[in-house]
């Protein structure tokens, strides 16, 4: 059996501005995520997800499942593109059965927003490979899943894939989607894997050891692909304070980075309650919910304790992050964000050299 893991990941700054080419942000990857294992098979596949058990074959060399199933659509993303890739190198392509298991979301179901989506492609490509024999980078694996990913959602930044791939604390700048899209009807995937993305970088932070990162769950899940989707609608009518805000969050992060390379916490709390401000604002110039009240109040306690808090991702719901430079008052905390209706979610930073 081949089993696999990719984590969660949280935004800790530059949300929105990273789905422009050449923007950066920062993000974190958690130590909860998803769990690919596959068993080879003879003359048939199955994919069990979330209890939901689909059998699949093959016709015209596609995969054609049993009954029909959205809620797969990243895994058979993710199948084709590898198999693609494959069948480039050689491979002949065989059955399998994949299983999922998921710790990004509660037993009910219910998605907490830490970027389950790339989590399951990350971890299906990552177990495809290893089925396939097929040796893959960091680099190679970030831009196999993020093709997989473009498929399906081609306004992504693909910052959840980037923290998912590498671990840890990272620096990541978006690439230019639609060279990558274009590239893609031109050439094979192995050139494409071999040719530099315009913009793209992916580059490790140490944070300083007294930083402290504190994560609560609104309990409302938010649907980034919509939220995406209305800022992309409304950026041109808005475009000065659009542009400004793009200027401004990359000056912001900008600043955050050269803070986590000094091990400077001071600064990274100042520029995570400047970028959160830019978030309010943005949301206000466009017409949109970022900072849900829920989310306002667990600033706003977060802030009363010393910490410097804000909106993770696309907003509208799911997480904040806290950002301290002690535990002093984390029970008080979770304690107030409790009685507010936030749930503390204790998650420790994932390295790749961690085990599972």
């Amino acid at each position: 059996m081949i089993k696999t893991f990719a984590s969660g990941k949280l935004f800790i700054a530059g949300d929105y501005a990273v789905l422009e080419p050449g923007y950066p942000a920062i993000l974190v990857a958690i130590d909860k995520g998803i769990t690919v294992s596959l068993i080879g098979s003879l003359d048939k596949g199955s994919i069990i997800s979330n209890n939901d058990k689909v059998f699949w074959s093959r016709e015209d060399g596609e995969i054609v499942l049993t009954k029909d199933c959205n809620r797969l659509s990243h895994i058979l993303s993710a199948i084709k593109i590898v198999e693609n890739y494959a069948k480039e190198l050689g491979k002949e392509l065989v059955y399998y059965h994949l299983k999922v298991v998921s710790q990004l979301e509660t037993k009910e179901g219910i998605k907490y927003g830490l970027g389950s989506s790339a989590a399951v492609i990350v971890a299906t490509v990552k177990a495809l490979c290893t089925h396939y024999k097929i040796n893959v980078s960091n680099e190679g694996l970030f831009k196999l899943s993020a093709l997989a990913n473009l498929a399906i959602n081609p306004k992504g930044s693909c910052g959840d894939i980037a923290a998912s791939v590498y671990g840890g604390w990272i620096a990541y700048t978006s690439f230019d989607r639609n060279w990558v899209i274009e590239q893609e009807k031109e050439n094979t995937i192995t050139q494409l894997l071999n040719k530099p993305w315009p913009n793209l970088s992916i580059e490790y932070l140490t944070p300083p050891r007294e930083l402290k990162l504190i994560v609560g769950w609104t309990g409302k899940p938010a649907i980034t692909s919509n939220l995406v989707t209305q800022v992309d609608d409304r950026k041109t009518i808005y475009n000065i304070s659009y542009e400004n805000f793009l200027y401004e969050s990359k000056r912001c992060v900008d600043k955050m980075i050269a803070a986590f390379k000094k091990k400077d916490i001071d600064e990274i709390q100042k520029q995570i309650n400047i970028n959160r401000k830019l978030l309010v604002e943005l949301g206000k110039n466009l017409g949109i919910t970022i900072e849900t009240p829920l989310l306002t109040k667990l600033c706003h306690i977060a802030s009363k304790l010393n910490g410097y808090a804000k909106p993770s991702g696309a907003g509208g719901g799911d997480c904040g992050i806290a950002i301290f430079n002690d535990d002093k008052y984390l029970p008080q905390l979770i304690e107030e964000w409790e009685k507010s209706g936030i749930t503390y979610l204790p998650f420790k930073v994932y390295y790749k050299d961690s085990k599972f």
